[in-house]
């Protein structure tokens, strides 16, 4: 099993990964969850999808098993910055409650985004933790070499049972909540505590 962290400036040294990164969270989101987003060419994306993101993958023989991408917290295009500071800001008409969150949005070059986090419904369950440990180790990983010293992300309610097992200092940024097809909440992964 490979671990790649694509940016627009890499991705032509790695074949077809970049567009199955984005294959896969079709089938992710658009397929399995039957969540209304972007897509063409078979392949789902947003406006945080530039070149100020970078996107990690979990793959091998050309099957992405995972993926997340990480979008710096000062990040600006046209109107939009980061998805959490956009939901809160009301930006994103309503699909993510503007109060996901207990403070303000951070915006501070330590603070990164981690999002459209997802495994490959398909992964068989004995390889689903292993996939899972490589996901969180290249992320922060990937996080810290762009200057990270903080990840926040909007994912399951679940998860305090797989992140906290990874040894990783996060807490909850906000409440519990429902949105579309199950409960999110948003966290906050403290990158400096626990150096690799």
């Amino acid at each position: 099993m490979q671990t790649t962290t694509l940016s627009y400036s890499n991705l032509h040294n790695h074949g077809e990964l970049f567009a199955n990164v984005f294959r896969a969270r079709k089938q992710s989101f658009i397929i399995q969850k039957n969540w209304d987003l972007p897509q063409t060419d078979d392949m789902e994306f947003d406006q945080y999808d530039t070149p100020m993101s970078r996107w990690v993958a979990i793959h091998e023989l050309g099957r992405v098993y995972a993926g997340v991408r990480l979008t710096p917290s000062t990040a600006r295009c046209g109107m939009y910055t980061y998805m959490i500071k956009d939901a809160q800001s009301g930006l994103l008409g309503g699909s993510i409650p503007t109060d996901l969150l207990d403070a303000e949005a951070p915006v501070d070059p330590g603070t990164w985004e981690a999002s459209r986090l997802f495994v490959d419904h398909d992964t068989p369950q004995s390889k689903r933790r292993h996939v899972h440990r490589h996901l969180v180790t290249e992320m922060t990983a990937s996080a810290r070499a762009l200057g990270a010293t903080r990840l926040v992300a909007l994912v399951a309610a679940t998860w305090p049972r797989w992140l906290l097992p990874t040894g990783l200092d996060a807490q909850a940024m906000g409440r519990v909540m429902w949105i579309d097809d199950g409960y999110f909440q948003c966290v906050s992964i403290n990158l400096a505590t626990k150096m690799h």
